[in-house]
């Protein structure tokens, strides 16, 4: 057991700061805006992206500041795991909240950040800033990642 990584090893409750952020896997899709049918309920996921997100490497251009600069930025935190179905199935909080392991493509697993965008996961360079794109045009910007999964 002492072997084995921290997310093995620890819950995510249990995971330091620094382990809860390096969960992270860098693919950018919770950066993207999103739109709720107001008749169904269902979510769905567009190619336009948060300002502040590098649409090359997928991270957050000023994150430490993130929150002041986008007061809606949503911050991921263990107090929220049951609301973590919006995220794709990809993703490491929701796989881990769900009892399942990290890809061999999660940069923890393969050892290189490089890693979820060569597995196509990422939002790399397939994504347009809002700043490009207006509001009201959001829904001509729905799409279906890989990974995607309202369930």
């Amino acid at each position: 057991m002492d072997g084995q990584p921290f997310w093995q090893r620890k819950t995510l409750a249990e995971m330091s700061d620094s382990e809860w952020e390096s969960l992270c896997d860098g693919c950018g899709r919770c950066c993207l805006h999103r739109l709720e049918d107001a008749d169904t309920g269902e979510i769905h996921t567009t190619n336009v992206a948060c300002r502040l997100l590098d649409t090359h490497s997928c991270r957050c251009s000023d994150y430490p500041n993130r929150k002041r600069e986008v007061p809606d930025c949503i911050q991921l935190r263990v107090s929220d795991l049951a609301d973590f179905h919006w995220l794709p199935r990809t993703c490491a909080y929701r796989a881990l909240s769900e009892g399942r392991s990290l890809e061999d493509w999660h940069p923890l697993v393969s050892g290189r950040a490089e890693s979820v965008h060569e597995a196509g996961i990422s939002v790399q360079d397939c994504v347009v800033s809002e700043d490009l794109v207006h509001p009201d045009d959001f829904e001509e910007h729905i799409v279906t990642w890989v990974g995607d999964d309202p369930n």
